[in-house]
């Protein structure tokens, strides 16, 4: 009215309304074009479904007891996934007898990965590693040895007198090495675990259990794989004397890769091993048995019901890509979530085709985004059982958009609420 008035065209202000009306028509069409595809994204990641394979060919999920062993304790578990499978008396306090070397050669593997010595610097032999009782690698007093050789001698030969000099030489003395051990052990979460020597010969107080020991294992095998391979060597000969591994399961079940036997008195014959079959891997421990063929014999029977009744599998890397899920107010309209250190996952042989994994992400991520923040859940499921919860987190950062740009969200946000 006041337009036509003024400027004396009486049809201006009905064409000026009818222009503004188009205007904001034609800004909803463009707000639901493009808000539509990220509205109905979101409302799929919130609640999306899937299953890792076709369930109609699942073989029957029948599985018999473990079996039970003629041991003290024992425990059987899937090194990648960190399931226990099977176990007894797991965290009973026991002498671990030379066992103990599992942390020992361990500690020695450590100084080499970082430097500290190298496998071809030599040390000198002391008179307590010289007269070191029971197993022995046979170094005799005053004379140099290799570290290499020394960390054979623990490992395939089983020496004590070895397991002392190696403490000497990185420590000063065995006691110092002593202190060092049972630092590593508080890290690794070996809370039940005890040393009081480098050799595992009998000490008050000198005692683990069958699942730290399990702890300790998956260190030596997955924390330095270049020296892992010493553990299924069979033999090793020096000073022209030759000493076989004491690990039969290495010349019964060539699956058999480490680790480590143990005996005296008082802890009875232990053995800590582990076996490769397929993409899995098992680490058993059994403690207490009153034989070297009986803790053999022993410990295949978990390796072999593990392999025989169980499967791994790798579910998703570290840093994959699993979801893509919506960002407002950022430089880019999508972020990239995933599970930070991957995940393996153990279930019964035949029933992955039965697995369902669903996805729970935030209805509304904003920027800034920071790499690492939980904006959602992965859960995998079995006949109704949850075998996995995990946090799904951003995998890159998201910076704030422009002024003009983040105002446009905003306006945009008003609308998504009102469809929500």
């Amino acid at each position: 009215m006041t337009l036509s008035h003024t400027y004396g065209f009486p049809s201006l202000t009905i064409t000026v309304v009818m222009l503004q009306c188009c205007t904001i028509v034609n800004r909803f069409i463009m707000l639901i074009m493009f808000k539509l595809p990220r509205f109905i994204s979101t409302l799929f990641l919130s609640v999306s479904v899937a299953t890792t394979g076709a369930q109609a060919n699942s073989a029957p999920s029948i599985i018999p007891k473990p079996p039970a062993l003629a041991a003290t304790s024992y425990i059987l578990v899937d090194a990648n996934s960190g399931e226990v499978l099977v176990e007894h008396n797991a965290d009973k306090v026991v002498p671990m007898a030379s066992l103990t070397k599992l942390m020992t050669s361990y500690i020695v593997t450590e100084e080499l990965a970082y430097g500290k010595i190298t496998e071809e610097e030599s040390t000198r032999v002391s008179v307590k590693a010289w007269k070191a009782e029971g197993s022995r690698m046979f170094i005799r007093e005053g004379t140099r040895v290799k570290v290499g050789d020394l960390l054979k001698g623990v490992i395939i030969q089983s020496g004590n007198d070895a397991s002392i000099a190696l403490a000497e030489h990185i420590s000063g003395t065995e006691d110092a090495f002593v202190d060092v051990m049972n630092q590593y052990a508080m890290e690794m979460g070996m809370g039940n675990t005890r040393f009081k020597n480098a050799t595992g010969l009998p000490a008050e107080g000198h005692q683990s259990t069958a699942r730290d020991l399990s702890k300790l294992a998956h260190h030596i095998i997955y924390d330095h794989p270049e020296h892992y391979t010493l553990y299924k060597e069979k033999e090793f000969k020096f000073n022209n004397i030759s000493q076989k591994n004491r690990n039969l399961l290495l010349f019964w079940d060539p699956r058999v890769d480490g680790l480590k036997t143990g005996h005296t008195e008082e802890a009875g014959f232990c053995l800590v091993s582990s076996a490769v079959e397929g993409d899995m891997r098992l680490i058993a421990v059994v403690m207490g048995t009153n034989s070297e063929r009986a803790r053999a014999r022993e410990s295949q029977k978990l390796l072999t019901y593990g392999f025989r009744y169980f499967e791994s599998h790798k579910l998703f890397g570290e840093d994959e890509v699993l979801q893509n899920a919506p960002v407002w107010l950022g430089q880019s309209e999508e972020v990239a979530l995933g599970v930070k250190d991957g995940a393996f996952i153990t279930i019964p042989r035949g029933q992955k085709g039965n697995l369902k994994v669903e996805y729970s992400i935030d209805d509304v991520i904003k920027a800034p985004v920071v790499m690492g923040v939980e904006y959602g859940r992965i859960t995998v499921s079995l006949e109704d059982k949850v075998l996995m919860d995990k946090a799904l987190v951003s995998l890159s950062e998201v910076s704030e958009a422009g002024f003009f740009a983040r105002v446009w969200d905003y306006i945009k946000l008003f609308f998504y609420s009102l469809f929500s």
